[in-house]
Parts: structure tokens; C-alpha cells; sequence
């Protein structure tokens, strides 16, 4: 860990989790989502804003057929979950009997993702899973699963590699969380 102190907005934030571990997190859920779907052809499903890094650098570390669609969803303002989702941008493509995969930055609470799988559930695919590169357990607050995790991470305040405060710090490459 680094002593490196940023300053986005109004608010202080240090060095949480660097690159490196990001990147090593990633080649696993890719290695993990490479076996499940050998010879299979999943539809990625893209959470923007948030997801768009996580997802640039996993479609590259996987070796299976695929496409990918984006949705955008959001529930956040400033450093709080407002607990009510606002779809912005939907889904175009069909996902009947499709095996899709729903990539995600964050779950925290689940109230977004809980959302979004009624929406998709009701489209009729042939299974769904959830892959995410960060996961908060002690936030967590519904019953569904999470089939692919990069890391678990505590209830703390982060941005960065996607992640924002009320829009911005999105392309530091490395993930800070709030100084308390």
C-alpha cells in the first residue's frame, strides 16, 4: 500500500488497491469464466458507467466466443445509494435462451442488480450469471448469487478504475477509498 493522498471534489481519498491487484483479480474471474463457457457463446452484459474498465480488461483475457451489450444504471449520488434504480440506457439485443453474463464494477447492497435481474429474468434467457470485480459482503442486503467475485472488499467509499465520485476520478487506474 501507498501513502499517495488524492483529492477529488470536496473529499480526501488514499491508495486502496492498486493496479497490479486489480489486473491479478481480473485474470481469475477471466480463467474461471474461460472454463465454465469452453465452447459455449455468452452474451456479456455491461453495467455502464462503472463496469467500463472491468470490462475492457476482461474481454481481453478471455479465450471463448462472445458478445457484449451495454446497459446503464444508477442508483448513486455522491457517496450514498439513493436505493432507488433509474435504467437510463436498455438492453437492444434478445437474450431468449441466451446464456448471459451480467459484468458489473461493484455490488454492494444488490438493490441495483436485484433490479436488473427481474429485467432480464422476464426476457427469458436460458441462465444468468453475475460476474463483478468487487464485492462488499457487509453491505449485502439480497438472496441472489454471485457466480463470478475479483475480490471482496470492506464497506468503505472507493473510486477509481471506473468507479466515481459524483462522475469523476473514473480513469485513475488504481482504486482508492474514502479517508475517514
Amino acid at each position: 500500500m501507498s501513502d499517495k493522498i488524492i483529492k477529488v471534489i470536496d473529499k480526501e481519498f488514499e491508495i486502496f488497491i492498486p493496479f497490479k491487484e486489480i489486473d491479478n483479480a481480473i485474470q481469475g474471474v477471466a480463467n474461471q469464466i474461460n472454463k465454465d463457457y469452453k465452447n459455449k457463446k455468452p452474451l456479456f452484459v455491461v453495467i455502464l458507467n462503472g463496469a467500463f474498465m472491468f470490462a475492457a480488461d476482461l474481454f481481453k483475457k478471455l479465450t471463448i466466443e462472445c458478445e457484449v451489450s451495454f446497459v446503464k444504471l444508477s442508483s448513486y449520488q455522491g457517496t450514498k445509494t439513493t436505493e432507488k434504480v433509474k435504467k437510463i440506457i436498455g438492453l437492444n439485443e434478445s437474450i431468449q435462451g441466451r446464456q448471459v453474463i451480467i459484468v458489473e464494477d461493484i455490488i454492494d447492497t444488490g438493490i441495483t442488480m436485484e433490479h436488473l435481474l427481474k429485467e432480464l429474468q422476464a426476457m427469458k434467457p436460458h441462465d444468468i450469471r453475475l460476474a463483478t470485480l468487487l464485492f462488499k459482503p457487509e453491505a449485502f442486503r439480497k438472496d441472489f448469487k454471485i457466480h463470478y467475485i475479483g475480490m471482496d472488499i470492506p464497506n468503505d467509499f472507493i473510486l477509481g478504475y471506473g468507479l466515481d465520485y459524483d462522475g469523476f476520478a473514473r480513469n485513475l487506474p488504481d482504486i482508492y477509498k474514502l479517508i475517514k
